[in-house]
């Protein structure tokens, strides 16, 4: 059977008549004005109604169970002042900042704004800035601050016209009394009595400064929001452009930015730092004016119960460490399980001056050991190492780059303690082991593995060394806790919720998390959801280390701050070498806790806080035991891969004697947990034939021939260094490792 070819040609277009061609051309030019007056000036408002606004609605911020924590806004709170008020130096700051020719163009600067705001629309394919004082003024006033091609155009019709209006001053005086400065602040007299307590009339050029550079992004600049710092990078900015301009001079500037600030505390506002931490996430998704105007209803992931209980504790046990130079504290609760923010923390007291309000929990500080469950993970992970095998803790150095010196860690104790296994250096955070296993691991490794476990500051490994294990990056609380998530879920990685629900004005649902466990703390072993970053068999053995208690004992002691009565926590200190900052993390499936002490300024705490358990700890004990009142305990779930197994405690490897019925195995044995097929195979043979520094008394230098006899001894090895277990061991004589 044949079939007919078919044709993919082009489709002919239908012919129009001829006759209809002149009213088609003459149609067009109406439909363009129709579409132009439909479009653009069917609700094009007058210039002359300037100074008269809708009233926005406010943004309300709830908790979880509907508690209200925050009006976002509630309401224009404006004061004009004519410009006559307003120091000089306020006006050349906006004009410097915002339009440094503004009394020289016109209402449109073309070539100092337009064009290279088409520019960059074009090169970014989305609507940029370059707007004049004047079109600024038309947009906050007149109009809405939506970028669209419409608004944008209805600004640069609307711009000229104000301009043929108003005066120069008037347009100036108007825009300082009309634009946001943040929150109920509307214009530049609310601005200054929000932020300082005073009229703009009496503010310095550093307050000046400070407030004229607000209205470009008043949350993210705010001295009251996620990131005060931004405020003063801003203020400097301003001073700048004024020095630039001519209206200050270089020396005026940096009195200027010198100068204290001491702001107007801000309050009725419940868990501060979270609910900016919130905010900040808003504006990034829906705009600062839906945020600010739109009468969203906003619910939280946040315990306020626990967040007031959180909040005290870290104040209170804070003002106790005053006498070892700690001035400030932090917190972070969440639902590992879900990632869940329950309570944030990020200052003993957010209003007080002059850095209460900056976030610990979202700021960049060092971990300290709290890094090395990852480590050790990674290594796990590989099955480079089990929890049996054993490393040297003994004086080593790790040769450097040419011409850079070698990097000989030291333990926190100031002690070597020979030889070690997996289990217990983690759990006594021993530092030489923990370098050791980076070695192995590779920088280049733990870098790349970082991301996974939600430590995104950590990118480039050229700029790490193997101090990384002990905190030698710097990272966020947030992102710890995302890391930590892995161990407390199983193997997969939460990163963290704030937001449960927005609603707009309207009642149109605009976002909504769905709890993947539909709500319920269950066990890490049944969660089935999240990002698989490490294996359940490696989740388990360095939840079940952390845990336990035995482990650590030797540094932390039997009934430190670590032992939560009642319940199997995984818990993990870290202090970073200089004392300038002093961590706790732990978990259960329910709940995970991070906790911080330090100062913001990063200069060091006293060394008594050297243990890690003086200083964090006590908070985490605290909070711990809150969180997990009535709660039941549960243990990690032992994956039917991971199996157990007897080994000789100073080597882990099996014990001489295969008989496990024997009495006598050949050494002195405990019980581990391996990942099946990494059960140790070899068993322990000690004696040796090996080269003995007849002057040390201790094993010769590779290489070495001098004076070198050969001996029998009892020598183990961690595949990097040697050791004897039956010789002298000369401390000034560190292993070199290349």
């Amino acid at each position: 059977m044949s079939f007919p070819r078919l044709s993919f040609g082009k489709l002919p277009l239908p012919r129009i008549p001829s006759s209809w061609k002149p009213y088609i051309f003459w149609c067009i030019p109406f439909l363009m004005l129709a579409a132009f007056y439909w479009f653009i000036l069917r609700d094009l408002p007058s210039p002359a109604n300037l100074g008269r606004y809708d009233i926005p609605v406010a943004t309300k911020i709830y908790d979880r169970n509907g508690k209200l924590l925050f009006d976002i806004f509630v309401g224009q709170n404006r004061t004009p002042v004519p410009l006559s008020d307003m120091p000089k130096y306020v006006q050349q700051g906006t004009i410097s900042i915002e339009d440094k020719n503004f009394y020289q163009h016109g209402a449109i600067n073309p070539i100092g704004g337009l064009l290279r705001a088409i520019a960059a629309s074009v090169v970014s394919r989305k609507l940029q800035g370059g707007s004049t004082i004047t079109q600024q003024l038309v947009k906050s006033a007149l109009l809405t601050p939506e970028r669209t091609i419409t608004r944008k155009v209805k600004e640069l019709m609307l711009a000229p016209l104000v301009e043929l209006l108003y005066s120069k001053d008037k347009i100036l005086e108007m825009y300082l009394n009309s634009v946001p400065y943040g929150g109920t602040a509307w214009g530049i007299e609310t601005a200054s009595e929000k932020y300082f307590g005073i009229p703009i009339k009496q503010v310095s050029l550093a307050e000046a400064a400070l407030l004229v550079g607000l209205p470009q992004a008043p949350t993210l600049y705010s001295p009251y929001g996620a990131h005060p710092e931004y405020a003063k990078q801003r203020q400097k900015e301003v001073l700048t452009r004024m020095v630039d301009d001519h209206y200050i001079t270089q020396k005026q500037a940096d009195d200027a930015f010198a100068e204290p600030l001491v702001y107007k505390p801000e309050t009725g506002i419940q868990a501060p730092h979270f609910v900016m931490y919130v905010k900040d996430q808003l504006e990034n998704t829906y705009g600062e004016a839906l945020v600010e105007r739109g009468g969203l209803k906003v619910t939280t992931t946040l315990d306020l119960d626990l967040q007031n209980y959180a909040q005290a504790t870290v104040a209170a046990e804070v003002a106790k460490l005053k006498t070892v130079d700690v001035s400030n504290g932090a917190a972070l609760i969440t639902h590992p399980s879900t990632g869940e923010i329950l309570a944030m923390v990020g200052s003993t007291d957010y209003f007080a001056t002059p850095s209460g309000s900056f976030n610990v929990t979202t700021a960049l500080r060092q971990p300290g050991s709290s890094i090395k469950p990852i480590n050790y993970s990674i290594g796990l992970e590989k099955r480079i190492v089990t929890p049996a095998t054993m490393f040297l803790d003994e004086p080593t150095c790790f040769a450097n780059l040419a011409g850079q010196p070698a990097y000989c860690p030291r333990n926190y104790d100031g002690k070597f303690h020979g030889p070690v296994q997996l289990r217990f250096a983690l759990g006594n955070s021993l530092n030489i082991p923990a370098v050791k296993m980076l070695y192995l691991n590779t920088v280049q490794d733990m870098v790349a593995s970082a991301s996974a476990f939600g430590l995104n500051t950590l990118k480039d490994p050229t700029h790490y060394g193997l101090s990384l294990t002990l905190g030698g990056g710097e990272v966020h609380m947030t992102d710890m806790a995302t890391a930590f998530s892995v161990f407390a879920n199983g193997g997969t990685r939460h990163d963290l919720v704030s937001i449960l629900k927005v609603v707009d004005k309207d009642g149109k649902v605009l976002q909504q998390y769905k709890d993947p466990n539909l709500g319920k703390v269950i066990p890490s072993q049944l969660l089935q959801t999240g990002v698989r970053v490490v294996s359940p068999e490696t989740s388990f053995l360095i939840s079940h280390i952390l845990l336990d208690n035995n482990a650590r004992q030797d540094e932390f002691g039997p009934n430190s701050a670590l032992v939560i009565p009642g319940h199997a926590v995984s818990v993990k200190t870290g202090t970073t070498n200089d004392i300038r900052d002093n961590w706790t993390i732990g978990y259960t499936p329910q709940f995970l806790i991070a906790t911080w002490v330090g100062n913001n300024d990063n200069h060091p705490m006293n060394s008594y806080l050297v243990s890690g358990i003086t200083g964090a700890a006590p908070i985490w004990n605290k909070l711990m035991q809150h969180a997990l009142f009535g709660q039941p305990d549960i243990w990690p779930k032992q994956p039917d891969s991971v199996v157990g197994a007897q080994i000789c405690t100073t080597t882990g490897l099996l014990p001489p004697n295969p008989d496990p019925n024997a009495g006598d195995k050949g050494c002195p044995t405990r019980f581990e947990y391996f990942t099946k097929g990494t059960v140790p195979t070899t068993r322990e043979n000690l004696t040796q034939t090996v080269a003995i520094d007849k002057t040390t008394n201790d094993l010769a230098s590779p290489g070495q021939t001098d004076n070198v006899e050969m001996q029998q001894h009892q020598v183990i090895s961690d595949s990097i260094t040697n050791w004897c277990l039956d010789c002298q061991h000369p401390q000034e004589k560190p292993a070199i490792v290349k």
